[in-house]
């Protein structure tokens, strides 16, 4: 079983990233997955999640709409579309879906916003 992380990468401010988080080897329909962020000498943070099942959606405050948290059950995919980027969003974006104590993580994407 293997949890990817992708689509992170260097933008400006002001643009948009869609980063995946992809399950690998078996399904994860009926798990959570959640979106979370670290940063260099900041806390971890929680950004966004997706309930399994019912796809309902949960944003931290930050994000003020500018984030979308979606699943394609077909591909095993949890997507976060991330508009309006701004400089302090810059960190590691990890994934985990996860189920009470079941739980897989992958090793996270860098997304970097110039100013």
């Amino acid at each position: 079983v293997q949890v990817t992380e992708s689509g992170g990468g260097l933008v400006q401010a002001g643009g948009s990233l869609r980063l995946a988080c992809v399950g690998r080897g078996r399904t994860f329909s009926t798990h959570d997955c959640t979106w979370s962020r670290w940063a260099p000498g900041k806390d971890h943070q929680f950004v966004a999640s997706i309930r399994g099942g019912d796809d309902g959606p949960r944003y931290a405050g930050f994000v003020q709409g500018r984030f979308t948290i979606s699943r394609d059950y077909r591909t095993n995919t949890v997507y976060l579309q991330m508009n309006n980027l701004k400089p302090e969003d810059t960190a590691t974006y990890l994934c985990v879906y996860a189920r009470g104590e079941d739980q897989f993580g992958g090793p996270g994407t860098q997304v970097t916003v110039s100013s």
